[in-house]
């Protein structure tokens, strides 16, 4: 695999466009969610969306406390991100309706089309109605260490042209940060190179079981290879 470059480096290159602001879609939190939050010392910065519909990664994933910590910052921004998960679930009574309630979104990984391509039609079907979905994803799949970012991500934002918003979990801090929203390029090296440099100095809950900011080997990522919601 090539190195990450830096875009600047080569003028020939294009940076990831970032969608400047202000952004027109807003949404109302939970003043129960902001309360416990600021009672934990935490925070969110969060100044809306861009598009009714989009992809947001919300990286370094590192701990089972994420999913815990990103659900309360979802609720006090009122923002209904959705994840996707196994379509089995959802067939669990009770559990099922749960999962949904909170933003699950239903893929039969079984699909010929894969789970990326069953994303892209609910995306387009979403896009025909004008409705809102916007999908949020730990790029590196899992909580464990490993080497580099699988691909699913990366071919949602690119091949439905939606913004990729980029989420910095950040326990240093304490802080759910929203620091931007881009374009890819489909230049791999020159889009990784600029997430890094929008990642630069976070921390996970476990600092070492953070993920380099690369695309796995070829060998590791994978057809089936897919980034997971935060758990």
């Amino acid at each position: 695999m090539n190195s990450l470059i830096d875009p600047k480096a080569d003028p020939k290159l294009p940076e990831p466009a970032l969608i400047p602001g202000p952004f027109s879609v807003q949404f109302k939190g939970q003043t129960w969610a902001a309360w416990i939050l600021k009672l934990i010392g935490w925070r969110v910065d969060f100044q809306g969306l861009p598009t009714l519909q989009g992809v947001a990664i919300v990286y370094p994933h590192t701990s089972n406390w994420d999913f815990m910590t990103a659900m309360l910052c979802k609720w006090t921004m009122g923002l209904p991100l959705h994840f996707w998960g196994k379509d089995s679930l959802f067939k669990v009574p009770l559990f099922g309706h749960w999962v949904k309630w909170i933003g699950g979104v239903p893929i039969d990984r079984s699909s010929s089309r894969g789970v990326v391509g069953e994303m892209l039609e609910v995306f387009a079907e979403h896009q025909r109605a004008n409705k809102f979905m916007w999908l949020g994803l730990s790029p590196e799949g899992t909580r464990k260490r490993t080497d580099g970012w699988k691909s699913g991500f990366y071919q949602l934002a690119l091949k439905s042209n939606l913004p990729l918003g980029v989420v910095r979990l950040d326990y240093k801090l304490k802080e759910l940060k929203f620091v931007g929203f881009i374009k890819l390029t489909g230049d791999v090296e020159t889009d990784y190179a600029y997430l890094r440099k929008m990642y630069e100095g976070v921390e996970g809950f476990r600092i070492d079981n953070a993920a380099p900011i690369r695309p796995l080997p070829a060998k590791q990522s994978g057809p089936k290879s897919t980034p997971s919601p935060i758990q």
